[in-house]
């Protein structure tokens, strides 16, 4: 009997070591994916879906203000900025030479919700939208963009 108890007490220790050992938890992986859906009329504007397909370390572009005044950020340059490698869908415009175009809007949707449908399918999870309008104002202004930026998490 005291040897069950023994060999069961020495089984609970070595299970609260190998607990005890179990792997970090693995960092999130975040992906954006952008959509750009021009607004201007009779398919002039350039509608897409972007996905940045590059790893990019933010340090090399990052500077420190020491009095809340003073920035390097001129020594940072913008075409270092630039990522080489992304993809890109095509999409269509809202606007036709009558007007809004259902249609389009329609088949962007059905794209949109594919590329949802793609990465579940590769482990992601869609966390948070968010959307913005630089719209038509009239006068010389012939038109805008509709922008949604989608955040998913794996």
């Amino acid at each position: 009997m005291k040897k069950s108890i023994l060999a069961i007490a020495i089984a609970m220790a070595l299970n609260v070591v190998t607990l005890a050992q179990t792997a970090p938890e693995k960092v999130s992986e975040w992906k954006i994916v952008t959509v750009v859906e021009s607004i201007v009329p009779m398919g002039v504007g350039r509608s897409r879906m972007i996905e940045n397909t590059t790893e990019v370390n933010t340090d090399q572009f990052r500077t420190n203000r020491t009095d809340g005044k003073k920035s390097d950020q001129r020594s940072v340059s913008r075409s270092e900025l630039k990522i080489e490698k992304f993809d890109e869908a095509k999409l269509l415009n809202f606007f036709s030479a009558v007007g809004i175009n259902f249609q389009n809007i329609a088949s962007n949707d059905a794209m949109i919700g594919a590329r949802i449908m793609e990465l579940e399918g590769l482990g992601y999870k869609l966390i948070y939208v968010t959307s913005g309008v630089e719209s038509h104002a009239g006068g010389d202004d012939p038109g805008g963009i509709f922008i949604t930026r989608m955040f998913f998490k794996k």
